[in-house]
């Protein structure tokens, strides 16, 4: 499979995981621009399309996107400005917002870090 078809099947993967998320067109096109726009991320992203694993190579301040997948399952908010309440029942929208707080972390980890930091989603401190 070549570069542009490896893309164009990677797109259809994002496409599909917006619709099951229920996230609208222009999430897609501006998920997409910064996934494409991240070598690393976009990486991790065909990764886990062709081997339904993590790669696990990129990691920010620490973290990577299978803490951001645990934070979410104990949260349900790794996005802060969205409503994430369903993504205990909806596994494609937790994958999907698992790799844009990823994409928003590269750009700003502070947010990220103190959340992951602060919250341990259990009594103990």
């Amino acid at each position: 499979m070549n570069v542009r078809e490896n893309q164009e099947k990677a797109y259809a993967w994002a496409l599909a995981l917006c619709r099951y998320a229920g996230a609208d067109e222009k999430f897609l096109r501006d998920f997409w621009e910064r996934l494409t726009g991240d070598p690393e991320i976009y990486e991790e992203f065909v990764y886990y399309l062709e081997h339904q694993d993590f790669l696990c190579k990129v990691k920010i301040e620490g973290y990577g996107l299978v803490d951001l997948m645990v934070f979410q399952i104990d949260h349900f908010r790794a996005v802060m400005d969205q409503d994430v309440a369903d993504m205990r029942f909806n596994k494609d929208k937790m994958l999907l917002m698992a790799f844009n707080s990823l994409l928003q972390m590269r750009r700003d980890p502070a947010p990220f870090v103190r959340m992951m930091q602060g919250q341990t989603g259990t009594d103990r401190q």
